[in-house]
């Protein structure tokens, strides 16, 4: 029965719904015949969104900012990437791909693994049959979904990383192999749907990830590498997470700078290469003896608050003082009655992240993680500097 058929047999009142069905249907079939290739020339802008929170509001998401949505996480077990929470996960993910109404050019992937979630990936990646097991059910999740690609977050192949993660030496070689695997599953989707699907992953933002990888061989197989440039630690010490440079108030091991040219000197092409942001800060409480702020010994540390909050209710506050370490290009808050002190990216360093991406010829930026600034204050520095 064809349409004009059909509408006369509907009634009056019926007719601008089905309309509108129409219209919907036809975006979305629309979105899912655009190539990944769209975003040649353009930068790009991941945002993880944590589904492992429950459902995800995606009214909450300014869709047309990103290019890019990572769903956090899917997990590993028996060597299957695996739906923790399956009916939550089907609902988010339906609800995620909707996003490409306002969107269509909005790409939405799989991330399995993540800091809790990666114990098993070593087992699951031993061998030739583990990884084809693997592979194809991580590319039937997203077969499944209607999804555009997979992330892995592997944190970290022959380096441990939470406590009580399985690794052994057999990961540098095996993390490309999976990758290959991966992308030969991906590869037959591509042919079944037309469409392009996208491999990706999340590397450790420090030079020493590159000794226990191959990144030159990986690299073939992917198409972006988000590097975790955050959560920096300089050994017992106050010090910037999320620092784009090296700061001159204390020595240090790690700042984005110094990962980025690691990975390019060690084969990775740059536009490859995606920047890490941080949409939150992390809290130290200084020692009581201190006499400085960056350097000195602190007695706790911990996780902190998003910049939605930090930027409400904290830089406005009598009780902290906001500092720029403008070698470093690093925002930190520090109240010297609690001895408390926070680091974070704030407008002004993401800028100059930005600026660096585009000074670099990098792939663009991500971010962990959306909820954590729901006001949308860094999403929108992103935008306006890179376009």
């Amino acid at each position: 029965m064809n349409t004009h058929t059909f509408k006369n047999y509907l009634p009056v009142w019926l007719m601008p719904l089905m309309a509108g069905l129409f219209l919907v249907t036809t975006s979305m079939q629309n979105a899912g015949q655009k190539k990944a290739g769209s975003y040649k020339g353009k930068k790009v802008i991941i945002g993880y969104v944590g589904g492992f929170r429950g459902k995800v509001d995606v009214s909450r998401i300014a869709a047309e900012k990103l290019t890019h949505i990572n769903y956090a996480f899917v997990n590993v077990r028996n060597c299957r990437a695996f739906l923790d929470n399956e009916r939550t996960d089907t609902t988010n993910l339906r609800m995620l791909n909707t996003l490409k109404l306002k969107n269509p050019d909005l790409k939405i992937l799989i991330s399995i693994g993540g800091w809790s979630w990666s114990e098993n990936f070593s087992d699951a990646v031993l061998t030739d049959s583990s990884r084809v097991v693997f592979a194809k059910s991580a590319v039937d999740i997203i077969r499944k979904y209607q999804l555009d690609g997979v992330d892995i977050d592997w944190e970290y192949p022959d380096m441990g990383g939470e406590k009580g993660n399985i690794h052994s030496p057999e990961d540098k070689q095996n993390y490309t192999l999976m990758f290959q695997s991966l992308r030969s599953e991906l590869n037959i989707l591509e042919k079944e749907t037309g469409t392009k699907k996208l491999l990706t992953t999340a590397t450790g933002g420090f030079s020493s990830f590159l000794d226990h990888t191959e990144m030159d061989k990986a690299q073939q197989y992917l198409d972006y590498i988000n590097l975790m440039t955050y959560d920096f630690f300089s050994g017992g010490i106050a010090a910037h997470h999320t620092n784009l440079y090296a700061s001159k108030d204390y020595p240090e091991d790690n700042n984005a700078d110094k990962a980025i040219k690691a990975y390019m000197a060690a084969g990775v092409p740059a536009d490859k290469l995606v920047m890490g942001i941080a949409f939150y800060g992390r809290t130290f409480i200084l020692r009581s003896d201190s006499v400085k702020i960056l350097g000195s010994k602190y007695s706790s540390q911990s996780y902190g608050s998003g910049y939605s909050f930090i930027k409400d209710s904290l830089l406005n506050s009598k009780d902290f003082r906001m500092y720029k370490d403008k070698k470093a290009k690093a925002s930190y808050l520090y109240n010297a009655s609690t001895k408390k002190f926070i680091t974070y990216d704030s407008e002004w360093s993401v800028k100059n992240k930005c600026r660096y991406v585009n000074s670099k010829g990098m792939a663009g930026v991500m971010f962990w993680e959306y909820d954590s600034d729901p006001k949308e204050y860094l999403l929108g520095q992103i935008n306006k500097t890179l376009k």
